[in-house]
């Protein structure tokens, strides 16, 4: 059992794949600043200076006084709607996907340039070592034949 595990850990695709997934928890952390320290203050210039990260419906429970942070709210027990953190959730969805596209795409183009750069060399490389042989084996019969 001890052998399978370490053949498994061992192939390539595991390990690209814990690669990946350390890369993704450092990306998402990085997206998540992004979106908390940048785009939301700039979103909330634009709809008058409000922090929309924070704000929340108060559905139940324990009554907040207006103006209570989010979570003053949660620690006091109210059952609130964070209408705010999950925009916030939304917008770190999209920025991350809209990333992982341009990833594939730059990937996809690479990939192609690199089939298109090996058929030019296979192409201009002229005929293989076989074909050559090939011609010079027709030659030498035509030339028996002739003789």
């Amino acid at each position: 059992m001890i052998k399978e595990f370490r053949d498994f850990i061992a192939k390539g695709n595991v390990m690209d794949m814990a690669v990946g997934i350390i890369v993704g928890a450092a990306f998402t952390a990085i997206v998540t600043s992004m979106v908390g320290d940048i785009i939301n203050p700039i979103i909330g210039i634009i709809t008058g200076g409000t922090d929309f990260s924070g704000n929340y419906l108060v559905l139940n429970g324990v009554e907040v006084t207006p103006g209570t942070s989010l979570n003053a709210a949660r620690d006091a027990g109210a059952n609130v709607f964070a209408w705010g953190s999950f925009l916030s959730a939304v917008i770190n969805f999209f920025i991350i996907a809209f990333v992982v596209f341009l990833l594939v795409k730059m990937v996809n183009r690479i990939k192609a340039a690199a089939v298109h750069t090996q058929k030019a060399e296979e192409s201009a490389a002229g005929p293989s070592q076989e074909a050559l042989l090939a011609e010079i084996r027709d030659l030498l019969a035509d030339q028996r034949t002739r003789a």
